[in-house]
């Protein structure tokens, strides 16, 4: 008798069940993570994830998964948002906790955040770019020379992040709103290189960042 471990077409519609099973894995969880961007999110992050300077809340769309999932697990652990000058991040603390409270809820909102389409925020800041592609050759490390980041180091695409928000968050590695906690390992390196700049520097630094997403 033959087995139908053995059967190439066992094997083949074995493989189709679990591809369907995760295709349709997947579109449950991204409709779960609409249901909860719309309900919790969109108000601050914009109805499609284009972020809103009146709110403090940042361009969002299409940031990668893992990314996302590390940020939102950050605010939900302690990592982000205790810190008393960090007032947007004290915000999505406390709406991490209260909103993403079922398994899985925390990717799924990631894993739909990071299927909409980028954007390219508004340019807000002024600084020389020119002096600022010195500097940022200590951010290239990491980040990447195109700055669209590097998974294995942790850091994200900061080409796809507003300017103020760049500044704002350069601002708090500095005063230790972020990258302090002893489990935050890749924050603390962050930190260590945001408190050797100064606020010329930065603006700078966040000026050049803006000269990578010139679209062609």
């Amino acid at each position: 008798m033959i087995s139908l471990r053995r059967n190439p077409a066992y094997l083949v519609a074995l493989s189709i069940s679990v591809l369907t099973a995760c295709q349709e894995s997947q579109v449950s969880d991204i409709a779960r993570g609409e249901e909860l961007f719309d309900m919790w999110c969109s108000a601050c992050h914009g109805t499609e994830g284009q972020g809103k300077l009146e709110t403090g809340a940042p361009a969002i769309a299409g940031l990668p998964g893992w990314y996302l999932e590390a940020q939102l697990s950050g605010f939900q652990s302690g990592f982000r948002g205790k810190h008393q000058e960090d007032p947007t991040g004290q915000t999505m603390q406390r709406m991490s906790l209260v909103a993403l409270v079922e398994e899985g809820d925390l990717t799924s909102v990631a894993k739909y955040v990071a299927s909409l389409e980028p954007r390219s925020p508004k340019l807000t800041i002024g600084g020389d770019p020119i002096l600022g592609a010195d500097a940022y050759g200590v951010c290239a490390n990491c980040h990447g020379v195109d700055g669209k980041g590097n998974e294995e180091l942790r850091a994200p695409p900061i080409v796809q992040l507003n300017d103020w928000y760049l500044i704002q968050e350069l601002e708090n590695f500095r005063i230790g709103a972020r990258g302090v906690h002893p489990e935050d390992v890749w924050g603390a390196m962050m930190r260590g290189n945001a408190v050797a700049l100064d606020d010329e520097t930065v603006r700078n630094v966040v000026a050049y960042i803006q000269t990578l997403r010139a679209e062609p």
